[in-house]
């Protein structure tokens, strides 16, 4: 386990994201389940690149990301890949653990760097099985995650690379503390499962437009309403949907 730098500067939802309530569904727990999770809540850092779980392997930890996001892959036999859904400090990876399956044929990959919380299967299966608000919290999340993962097949079979890499921005920005995003092109074309020539154009096209600049891996949101106008309605779905089940549970 990797301990944070003492003078990282986190910051998120008014806490300090070296503390659990830097991710929002544990800031949604009751002090009473909160304060029983504490002692088994790991503080790790979730560098790019890292495989948080494989397809068709067993979990044996939940991760709740602080600052870090983990995108969800399915992976065909040929080695090519595609984003089935993101997730930051809104959620959980680890669904299958709680859902019954205990494996699932997707892999979970850290996107974007940065902190976050583990815990180890055996002590989240008690708290859901116990029936209580740790189970309706983490049953509303994962519909939510499901309305995500429904409306991004959606999008990439109906609409334009243009409309999805917004709806990739803005996503991956709700879930991030800042503007800016550090992705290269190549990643940013695994996740959407495109070639990297197409999300260099739309790339393009979105900077032009003045949304976005986009130099050396970095990618800077100029203005976040002209991504929502130019985006198709699927992100307005997904996050109309979170707020209705979860927001109003944080708040």
């Amino acid at each position: 386990m990797s301990t944070p730098h003492p003078n990282q500067p986190w910051k998120l939802l008014g806490a300090n994201a070296r503390e659990p309530k830097g991710n929002q569904l544990l800031a949604a727990l009751p002090d009473a389940e909160l304060q029983r999770w504490m002692p088994h809540l790991e503080c790790m850092e979730l560098p790019l690149g890292q495989s948080l779980y494989e397809s068709g392997t067993t979990l044996s930890h939940a991760y709740f990301p602080t600052t870090a996001i983990v995108s969800l892959l399915y992976v065909t036999e040929d080695g090519s890949s595609a984003e089935i859904a993101v997730v930051g400090n809104d959620g959980i990876v680890g669904i299958p653990l709680f859902m019954g399956g205990g494996s699932t044929p997707s892999r979970g990959v850290v996107q974007s760097a940065g902190y976050g919380f583990r815990l180890r299967a055996q002590a989240l299966m008690q708290e859901f099985n116990a029936s209580g608000p740790v189970m309706h919290l983490l049953l509303r999340y994962t519909q939510a995650l499901i309305t995500q993962m429904t409306q991004t097949a959606v999008c990439n079979r109906h609409h334009s690379l243009d409309q999805q890499l917004c709806r990739w921005l803005l996503l991956s920005l709700d879930r991030l503390q800042g503007s800016e995003l550090i992705m290269t092109q190549e990643l940013i074309a695994n996740m959407l499962g495109v070639r990297r020539e197409g999300v260099t154009e739309a790339a393009v096209k979105l900077q032009k437009a003045g949304l976005i600049r986009y130099a050396r891996g970095h990618i800077t949101v100029l203005n976040r309403q002209g991504l929502e106008q130019r985006s198709c309605e699927c992100y307005a779905v997904v996050k109309k949907e979170y707020d209705r089940l979860l927001l109003r549970q944080i708040v």
